[in-house]
């Protein structure tokens, strides 16, 4: 995923050193405005519960996270989907109210 400008992959840790750098330089550039403390792993998980939150189906997530089966993807994510469980109630009520 990650290059150098030559094209030869970087080492695997590199840009998760990268990211902790990038971190504190912005926070201490812009206290006013600091950006939380993650891991460059943790911009996965984001990316998937964003995703998982606008409805985008469990089988189009995976296959973006490499999973084989998206089991693995509802083993993970299950909170993300349990949480919009309310929500999905109040979108079907609307629909039989024929909004």
């Amino acid at each position: 995923m990650f290059r150098m400008e030559i094209g030869a992959p970087l080492f695997p840790d590199t840009p998760t050193a990268l990211m902790g750098k990038l971190l504190k330089k912005h926070n201490t550039e812009h206290p006013e405005d600091p950006l939380p403390v993650m891991r460059l792993h943790d911009l996965r998980h984001v990316h998937a519960t964003l995703l998982l939150e606008a409805g985008v189906p469990v089988h189009v997530v995976a296959a973006r996270l490499g999973h084989a089966d998206p089991a693995i993807t509802l083993r993970v994510y299950a909170h993300v989907l349990r949480d919009q469980a309310g929500v999905v109630a109040d979108v079907f009520a609307r629909l039989l109210d024929g909004e």
